[in-house]
């Protein structure tokens, strides 16, 4: 082939291509090219290419430029590409921009021996990595070379990767050794190059085959799962990427951890051991194939979460902070998960006191209550306790799991006031100047019991001369006595009297009542009867003197005569008191008329307490009616006993006494 560059346009080519060779064994192809122009200007360009198969011609393996004087030079080719592949010699004349001299190639001959000028290739093996691994290949070449001379590896679509290092194997063999990064699109074929001006060295075509390490499609499967452990199945049937599958293993980490496990796998169901309880764990499966780099990302997660475990112990160091009489203030140790196993849990505060239940038997009565504790509190207050109690406390953490309780505590409150003395309990017997009083001590005592204060005061009486309201008095008792005698009071007087207990804290409530003292006969102040003031055959004239009313106003006096046989004289009766009904010598205050005249004395008149401011005499038997009673003349035949009483009426009850 000849081209006159002076007769071309720039840049246009010609080529020569050699029939396809499919050689068995080491053969040398040599030629011989002519560049030249007469004023030393370049001619062009020519370049030798190899195709493999028919496939993309690459990068030309040899070239020259330039003018190299007016001969004739000779290049030899050393392809090491052998049956059943063939190849093909393509030869590419350009023209230059200076369009002048002669390109010529002449003289092509297949030796079948090696070449002399330039080394040939050993046989380039397939490679096979795993993606994301650097694939190495080693070009060795025995013949005529140096190390100085380029060595490439050529990618099938012309990209050219230099080597990264050269080493001597021997004084005829060198080794250059190159690295590829092993990428999913990386995978081609790549050759081995070597050129110089005594001609080219090509390898044959060696494949890279990157594999993609594998990952399951589809995520483990829980098949259980306990407090500390979850079964799972591997489910590593489908798969995305290449086998074989030589090892299988399984990632965990808690979701809200950054720290993960990884653990082999020798079975298709596996038990993952020491979990946390309650925790939420993302668990992949990491399957592997051959070569360096093979293990595969981790693929679809399992997020499960294992199951609560009972407490790990009941809660401790259950004190009070502070003690009130109504409340206490408690406090325990802090709540942490190592203690609770589970992020749902509840706290319970569960106390129990007694409490009188009332009657008569001294029956005691249990209150029990359970308070919820709100989450992350290690203290609470309990209100609304009885005064002076002993109150049960314990402590309740519980998760579905378990629950565990506590040993109890007891505290006690402080002292309270105490509760009002129940009025009900108040019961007294009233005389006529001394009132028993007796009470109970209160319902809720809320501590122990000091003393009692009884105070009593005069507030109204039926007696005008007793001044009232009248001066309040107190008196104090100790603990135990539960009872107390007024003495000295005023008869027919109303008395406010209340009682209240004492604790250490002060006086409770105070019970009130209202007692009112019985009232007493009316009294005369003189000892002797007075002698008659005069007689006649049919009256006996007397000197009556009004008496004293002791705790309510006379209502009346009466008159009353007792015949005796003989002859009449008048006998004094010494002074009598007497209650109705008592039995003594005053006589009842009569019913009727008819009662009035019994057989043994007579009611001869009753006066009303107006007609007797002072000593005024009396004439029995002046044949007048006095309040319906009629004043009988006397017999001067018969003996008379003239007996004079006063009555006093106060609520349903008359006092009478006579002289």
């Amino acid at each position: 082939m000849m081209v006159n560059s002076s007769q071309h346009a720039v840049g246009q080519r010609a080529h020569l291509l050699l029939r396809a060779l499919s050689e068995n064994d080491t053969h040398c192809i040599q030629f011989s090219y002519f560049l030249y122009s007469r004023d030393g200007h370049s001619p062009g360009d020519l370049q030798l290419y190899i195709r493999v198969n028919g496939g993309p011609r690459g990068s030309a393996v040899w070239n020259v430029s330039g003018s190299h004087g007016r001969q004739w030079h000779q290049v030899e080719l050393a392809v090491s590409t052998f049956w059943p592949s063939e190849y093909q010699v393509v030869f590419e004349a350009s023209v230059s921009a200076e369009r002048r001299g002669y390109i010529a190639i002449d003289d092509i001959l297949l030796l079948n021996y090696p070449c002399y000028k330039v080394p040939h290739f050993s046989r380039l093996g397939d490679v096979e990595v795993n993606a994301g691994q650097n694939a190495t290949f080693q070009c060795v070449a025995t013949g005529k070379t140096t190390e100085t001379e380029p060595f490439l590896l050529e990618r099938r679509n012309g990209v050219v990767v230099a080597a990264s290092s050269i080493q001597r194997l021997s004084h005829k063999r060198l080794m250059a050794t190159f690295q590829v990064a092993a990428e999913r699109g990386e995978q081609d074929l790549y050759r081995c190059v070597t050129e110089s001006t005594r001609g080219a060295a090509v390898s044959n075509f060696a494949e890279l085959i990157v594999r993609v390490p594998p990952t399951p499609i589809a995520p483990p499967q829980l098949l259980r799962a306990g407090p500390t452990y979850l079964i799972i199945q591997l489910n590593t049937n489908s798969i995305v990427g290449d086998g074989p599958v030589i090892r299988r293993e399984i990632e965990y980490r808690a979701s809200q951890s950054p720290w993960s496990e990884t653990h082999g796998v020798g079975s298709l169901t596996y038990k993952v051991w020491h979990l946390e309880p309650d925790t939420e764990y993302r668990i992949s499966v990491l399957l592997t194939r051959p070569g360096e780099g093979g293990t595969g990302a981790p693929g679809p997660p399992l997020v499960s979460r294992t199951k609560c475990a009972e407490p790990m112990r009941a809660l401790r160091g259950l004190t009070a902070t502070e003690i009130q009489p109504r409340q206490l203030t408690l406090q325990w140790e802090p709540l942490g998960y190592n203690l609770t196993r589970c992020h749902t849990y509840s706290v319970s505060l569960c106390y129990r006191y007694s409490t009188p239940a009332g009657g008569s038997a001294g029956n005691n009565a249990t209150v029990r209550e359970c308070l919820s504790v709100e989450r992350n509190q290690s203290h609470f207050t309990l209100r609304d306790l009885p005064p002076f109690r002993s109150v049960h406390v314990r402590l309740a953490l519980d998760n579905p799991e378990g629950k565990k309780e506590s040993r109890e505590v007891t505290f006690q409150t402080e002292e309270d006031i105490p509760g009002g003395v129940a009025p009900e309990s108040l019961t007294f017997t009233p005389l006529d100047d001394m009132i028993f009083l007796k009470w109970e001590e209160p319902v809720e005592p809320n501590g122990v019991i000091t003393q009692y204060e009884i105070s009593y005061q005069g507030i109204e009486s039926s007696d005008p001369g007793i001044n009232v309201p009248g001066p309040r008095r107190t008196v104090s008792k100790l603990r135990n006595e539960t009872y107390h005698m007024f003495s000295g009071l005023h008869p027919g007087t109303t008395y406010l009297v209340s009682v209240r207990a004492r604790t250490a804290k002060g006086f409770g409530q105070t019970a009130l009542t209202e007692i009112t003292t019985n009232i007493s006969a009316p009294v005369f102040d003189y000892e002797d009867v007075p002698a008659p003031l005069s007689e006649s055959e049919s009256t006996i004239t007397v000197l009556l003197r009004p008496a004293l009313g002791r705790g309510a106003p006379v209502s009346a006096y009466q008159v009353v005569v007792v015949e005796e046989d003989g002859s009449r004289r008048v006998r004094r009766s010494r002074r009598r008191r007497r209650e109705l009904g008592s039995g003594s010598d005053c006589f009842p205050v009569p019913a009727s008329q008819v009662e009035a005249q019994s057989k043994s004395h007579y009611y001869t008149a009753e006066l009303p307490p107006s007609s007797l401011p002072e000593a005024t005499p009396f004439t029995v038997g002046d044949n007048h009616t006095y309040n319906g009673y009629w004043n009988t003349p006397l017999d001067p035949s018969k003996n008379y006993l003239v007996f004079f009483q006063a009555i006093s009426n106060f609520r349903g009850v008359s006092l009478l006494t006579c002289q």
